[in-house]
């Protein structure tokens, strides 16, 4: 038998791990998984490329739908799950929009935010919080480098813990994307963490303040002290969730314990 990637694809409350070689028949209708909100990717059993792999089609009412092929590319590692992450907001983000960038880390999430929500209208507003000024100073100066003083102007860099995002996001603002990279700085101090605490009190508050089309998108480092109870944090507090109000999903492979973890919760 041929080398298999594996992946864990839940859909709270439903899950599936699988590894399907191409080609393979199915013993029930792919539509099947469909009307049950569970999408199957149907993967190649050579795992070095994608150019044999046939994506099964994510029924079209998935907030997924059309990126069947960007998620095949993070299986077979050529695509990071930042990446994916990034094309997942582009279904949800719109010009003017609010977006918070819980942990602004080197910048780049922030950067990309940024590009997605501002227009000449200047209505598009990026709230950036990380709890290291050390953080801050690195999202400050790849702003600097990389986009216009009007731009610029349309990001409001904060430094304190994402917790307290209430406490600055107005109650007025239409928030479309809470993001997060759960984990450390990288490149910075290893000891100074994301805790599962901070992070259940920041998903309520984020739960809160998103509007309804909205996005939390997580991606979640396991391979430090504390990834995996924060990732438990993470999974239980997606379960408690109303599936009327949420659709809540988690990429992860079973094969490779220490990659990141994708984590996606759309308010309907």
């Amino acid at each position: 038998m041929g080398r298999h990637m594996m992946l864990s694809l839940r859909f709270w409350s439903r899950s599936l791990s699988f590894a399907i070689p191409r080609n393979t028949l199915l013993p029930f209708p792919a539509a099947a998984l469909s009307k049950a909100n569970v999408n199957v990717l149907r993967f190649s059993s050579s795992c070095c490329s994608t150019d044999n792999c046939t994506p099964l089609p994510l029924c079209k009412d998935s907030p997924l739908s059309g990126l069947e092929n960007e998620l095949v590319g993070y299986v077979f590692g050529k695509k990071k799950a930042t990446e994916v992450a990034h094309l997942v907001w582009k279904h949800v983000v719109r010009k003017g929009d609010t977006v918070v960038d819980a942990t602004c880390g080197n910048g780049y999430d922030t950067l990309m935010m940024l590009k997605m929500v501002a227009d000449e209208s200047s209505a598009g507003c990026v709230y950036g919080l990380d709890i290291q000024r050390e953080a801050l100073k690195s999202t400050s100066s790849l702003l600097d480098k990389t986009t216009s003083k009007a731009e610029k102007g349309l990001v409001k860099l904060f430094n304190m813990c994402h917790s307290r995002m209430e406490e600055i996001v107005p109650k007025s603002a239409a928030v479309g994307l809470v993001a997060f990279n759960l984990g450390y700085l990288p490149g910075g101090d290893k000891s100074v963490i994301t805790t599962s605490e901070t992070t259940k009190m920041t998903l309520e508050a984020a739960e809160r303040i998103l509007i309804p089309g909205g996005l939390i998108s997580m991606v979640v480092y396991v391979g430090h002290p504390g990834g995996r109870e924060e990732l438990e944090a993470v999974e239980a507090f997606a379960r408690s969730l109303s599936v009327d109000d949420w659709i809540c999903c988690k990429f992860q492979m079973l094969n490779r314990p220490l990659a990141p973890v994708l984590v996606f919760l759309f308010k309907r």
